[in-house]
């Protein structure tokens, strides 16, 4: 296990763009849904785009939380063996 603080901090960017990736990509095409369908309405609330993200982020992390918690509990578990 040698490995230096680049490679490291590499894999530790790729758990955060794991982790992350899911919700942000979701809540991006929500956001460009709810843009489109307000541009074609001509309906120009911005609480629809806020609480139909909140709602889709929420289920992302009820359905994917578990996922997530064990792919961080993983990669920490392999930093704390790195620093024996």
């Amino acid at each position: 296990m040698d490995l230096n603080a680049g490679e490291i901090l590499r894999q530790g960017i790729f758990v955060v763009v794991k982790l992350a990736g899911p919700i942000l990509l979701l809540s991006m095409i929500v956001g460009v849904l709810v843009a489109i369908f307000q541009a074609v309405t001509q309906i120009h609330d911005q609480t629809l785009g806020f609480v139909l993200k909140l709602l889709v982020t929420v289920l992302v992390l009820f359905v994917g939380g578990g996922w997530m918690m064990n792919t961080l509990v993983e990669y920490s578990k392999y930093l704390f063996t790195l620093m024996l």
